[in-house]
Parts: structure tokens; C-alpha cells; sequence
């Protein structure tokens, strides 16, 4: 690890989801009791970043349509263009859709290439 990352303290917070050097938080992502899922980083072992499509999870507020996935509770989700799909090497792989998705994914990215 370089001494930039070491402290690196740039980080990613839209209200639901926090991305930081450490870990990847989704807010509202257990059903019923909407605690919080947190990732550490070293557990991403990749993420596929797709449009959010007119039929492709965009009216699911929270969980699955599909079960490939798992989606926090977002009632916002219907006015965001962005899905994120975390592979953690379990399933349902844990999704998101960013508020700020260009700013998510270079973050997510810089952090995930920073460990390789």
C-alpha cells in the first residue's frame, strides 16, 4: 500500500450510500429492519455499472425482481439513471443506484485499483 492510500480521505456519501478507503456502506439494505450492508473492499471482487433501463429494476424500491441482485430501500430510485452491481462471490449480488454516478464509480474504481 502506498502512503497516498494509506491517507487517502476522499469519499463518496449521497445519504445511502457511503464509499470510503475502507468500505462500501448501503444504507436501508436488510428487509424488514433496513439496517445497513457494509462491504469492506478487500471483499469487491468486481461491479458491472449498467443504464437503469424503463423495465430493469428502475420501479423496484428495495429488493429483487430478479434474484440475481439485492437493492437497498430507495424511493428515489425511479428518477436515477445508474445501477451498480457489486460481485462479492455470494448471491444475491448487492446493487445500487448512486445519486452521483460518474462520481461513485471513479471513486470506486481509484479505491479498488489502489489494493490491486
Amino acid at each position: 500500500m502506498t502512503q497516498t492510500s494509506r491517507n487517502d480521505d476522499r469519499y463518496y456519501d449521497d445519504g445511502l450510500i457511503q464509499l470510503d478507503q475502507e468500505a462500501l456502506t448501503l444504507r436501508r439494505y436488510h428487509f424488514p429492519s433496513g439496517t445497513s450492508k457494509i462491504i469492506p473492499l478487500r471483499d469487491i471482487r468486481g461491479y458491472e455499472s449498467s443504464p437503469l433501463g424503463l423495465f430493469v429494476q428502475r420501479f423496484r424500491l428495495w429488493g429483487s425482481s430478479d434474484l440475481r441482485r439485492w437493492l437497498p430501500l430507495d424511493i428515489h430510485r425511479p428518477t436515477k439513471s445508474t445501477l451498480v452491481t457489486l460481485d462479492i462471490g455470494t448471491s444475491p449480488h448487492p446493487a445500487c443506484t448512486p445519486a452521483r454516478p460518474a462520481e461513485f464509480l471513479e471513486l470506486l474504481e481509484d479505491f479498488l485499483s489502489a489494493r490491486r
